[in-house]
């Protein structure tokens, strides 16, 4: 059985002294019973894995390069993210397709750097309103995904995650009913399933898209959803404990 993964993205917010705060309540909290991973921002990550090593919790950035440490101003490449002791790193979040125009091909290249260094991508993969209005939901997700099979087979996968985060549902209070959702994770399984049956079976695919505590219980019960993807709902301790606990 498949253990629940939650993740949290603090996308760009934070500050130091809020992060502490926000670390103290995680660890005076009970132990949650899944797997947990807090991305936040590159500057704030030496912080994270701190406040994180007496957890079984682990840190991940929101990002990382696809190339090699070089002339590359302003990238972050995974060897420094290693070096940090950060495990986790999400990899092709719709905001970075979207507003840096990261591509299908560039997403494959930074998850094949992350497992090549032994980071674990969380992999994302989702549609906009106008994709899914026009019926092209699956084709969208599938053309996202095979890009990064060619690059990383799904035995290479099983470190990390795949997150489906339909575009429409992320920060806009909007979210995929639980049987939509279920229809697209299922679908993912499939198309990963053809590629290696076992594996599939095996390779966790979270759900991003507005995740509150009030919703979670219900979303994480489907039978192909391994987790969550956690954006504005983990920027309260709270609240992502709450989320945490409904696996």
């Amino acid at each position: 059985m498949r253990k629940k993964l939650v993740a949290a993205n603090w996308k760009m917010n934070g500050a130091a002294s809020a992060n502490a705060a926000w670390l103290a309540e995680f660890r005076a909290a009970p132990a949650p019973a899944c797997d947990i991973v807090v991305c936040a921002p590159f500057v704030y990550l030496p912080q994270v894995v701190e406040g994180l090593r007496a957890t079984a919790a682990s840190a991940g950035a929101q990002n990382l390069s696809e190339q090699a440490p070089g002339a590359f101003t302003g990238e972050i490449a995974g060897e420094m993210l290693a070096d940090l002791g950060c495990g986790w790193a999400i990899v092709g979040h719709s905001e970075r397709r979207a507003l840096y125009g990261e591509g299908n091909d560039i997403v494959a290249a930074k998850a094949a750097r992350a497992i090549a260094l032994g980071i674990r991508p969380i992999v994302c993969v989702g549609e906009s309103l106008a994709e899914r209005e026009a019926g092209r939901t699956l084709a969208v997700v599938n053309a996202q995904l095979d890009a990064v099979l060619a690059r990383c087979p799904v035995q290479q996968l099983l470190v990390g995650a795949i997150a489906y985060e339909p575009v429409w549902a992320i920060g806009t209070g909007r979210t995929a009913s639980p049987e939509q959702a279920q229809e697209v994770h299922a679908a993912i399984r499939a198309r990963l399933a053809a590629a290696d049956a076992n594996a599939a079976q095996q390779l966790r695919v979270l759900y991003g898209g507005s995740v509150k505590p009030s919703n979670a219980a219900e979303l994480f019960a489907q039978a192909d959803i391994d987790g969550g993807l956690i954006g504005g709902a983990s920027l309260l301790a709270k609240d992502f404990l709450a989320i945490c606990a409904a696996v």
